[in-house]
């Protein structure tokens, strides 16, 4: 490393400030477009065109993982899913824990959910949230990625669990007419 790289360095806690930032912007991005869409087609028909747009958003991601795991010669299974997220600055700790004897991860102070939480738009931030269960689904249709917990739906932290889809589950996720978001409730 020469002085010139040395002088590109930024501090951790200013890195995760810059995140915390754009995190806090993307929830932003999304209430906005998620507002919009409600005040002119309603709550209901909003709500549905919001989560196909997640579920497209998400598509996008789990199709990305699946290539990258598919390349490094790995197969598509929840061990081989590598991370999406920032690993500082969207949420203050991210824990593993066990929970009834399933192993769960736990995310405390996510930026996107304390921000939605901050403005009482937790409804529609939430929606966001189903971002999860689409890009694990379509990473690998046969896992899904829940929240048993979520700070939108006014918990601590968010809790998320891997766990096996049921046929109805995929099927419905793959319809372009079926509600899918049921599957993370």
């Amino acid at each position: 490393m020469n002085n010139e790289e040395d002088k590109q360095k930024v501090e951790l806690d200013c890195a995760k400030e810059q995140i915390a930032r754009v995190c806090q912007r993307l929830a932003l991005l999304h209430l906005s477009f998620a507002k919009t869409i409600t005040d002119k087609l309603g709550k209901e028909e909003g709500r549905k065109l919001i989560l196909e747009a997640i579920k497209d958003y998400g598509n996008r991601i789990g199709v990305e993982a699946k290539e990258l795991t598919e390349r490094q010669g790995l197969a598509n299974t929840p061990e081989n899913y590598k991370s999406d997220l920032p690993f500082f600055g969207m949420h203050e700790k991210v824990e593993e824990v066990k929970v009834d004897g399933e192993d769960r991860k736990r995310s405390y102070g996510c930026v996107m959910g304390e921000l939605w939480k901050k403005l009482g738009e937790n409804e529609l931030g939430r929606l966001y949230c189903y971002v999860d269960p689409a890009k694990y689904m379509a990473y690998n249709p046969e896992y899904v990625l829940v929240h048993r917990k979520s700070i939108p739906d006014g918990d601590q932290f968010c809790e998320f669990i891997v766990r096996k889809t049921t046929k109805k589950e995929q099927k419905d996720f793959q319809s372009q007419e079926q509600d899918w978001s049921y599957i993370d409730e």
